[in-house]
């Protein structure tokens, strides 16, 4: 089935990121793109890669920075922009992605916050939550290192049963998951490491959109030449591509 995505740049909008912190950067004299992988990245973000490989991506994430941050932190405003958004108006670029839809949110239009970059402020978050609760006939989900900004509206979101949010493990506020009992998704290197956690791994998506369970993701994405990550990704053959 159909979703909308909606996306930012990766590592530079992800302010909780740590194990999986890399950004596509751009050349100021030749305007080429590669990779910049953080000092304690453990395994590369696979929307980096997809920036650095191709530059329409890079632009129009860009773009979608560009025009939040010119909103100046205002919730409404940023609110207001990416409604527009989501009914193809503006100047926010949504995209488009494939995923199998649990039978309990087949029926509303889903919407995956953040293919790529996360929650950079508490103001953004906010803005996204104010837009599930104009929005009661969508569905939206997201994954996030930024959970700071999550415990801080726990109460609000109590109250917003249309948004879904899975802690990303390996972040800079990992304690925060155990402080407050939050779903989370762990990145695995192999199914046997998922089994010995006793993870169920989503393939799809089908985890993260709904309410549930920890679940484990493959490893997946280009990883460093000669790192750990890139030899469990060959051992995988494709398992942890999420191709399809």
């Amino acid at each position: 089935m159909k979703i909308k995505t909606f996306s930012l740049p990766a590592g530079q909008t992800c302010p909780g990121a740590l194990e999986c912190k890399s950004m596509a950067v751009k050349d100021k004299e030749t305007g080429k793109l590669s990779i910049k992988d953080g000092n304690k990245t453990v395994f590369r973000c696979f929307a980096a890669s997809q920036e650095a490989q191709y530059t329409n991506v890079y632009n129009s994430r860009q773009q979608n920075l560009k025009v939040l941050k010119s909103l100046r932190g205002s919730v409404k405003m940023m609110a207001d922009y990416l409604e527009e958004g989501l009914l193809k108006k503006g100047e926010l670029k949504f995209g488009k992605g494939n995923a199998k839809l649990d039978k309990a949110v087949t029926d509303k239009e889903t919407i995956r916050i953040h293919v790529s970059g996360d929650f950079f402020k508490q103001s953004y978050f906010d803005a996204w939550v104010e837009v599930a609760r104009r929005n009661p006939d969508k569905h939206f989900y997201a994954y996030t290192k930024s959970l700071n900004f999550w415990v801080s509206r726990l109460v609000e979101l109590e109250e917003v049963n249309n948004f879904v949010l899975t802690a990303s493990r390996g972040g800079r506020f990992d304690y925060l998951i155990n402080d407050h009992d939050l779903r989370e998704a762990i990145v695995v290197f192999s199914e046997n490491e998922a089994f010995a956690q006793g993870l169920e791994i989503d393939h799809d998506d089908t985890h993260a959109m709904k309410p549930g369970p920890n679940f484990a993701l493959l490893i997946h994405g280009t990883q460093p030449k000669g790192s750990e990550a890139a030899s469990a990704l060959r051992t995988l053959k494709g398992k942890g591509s999420y191709s399809k």
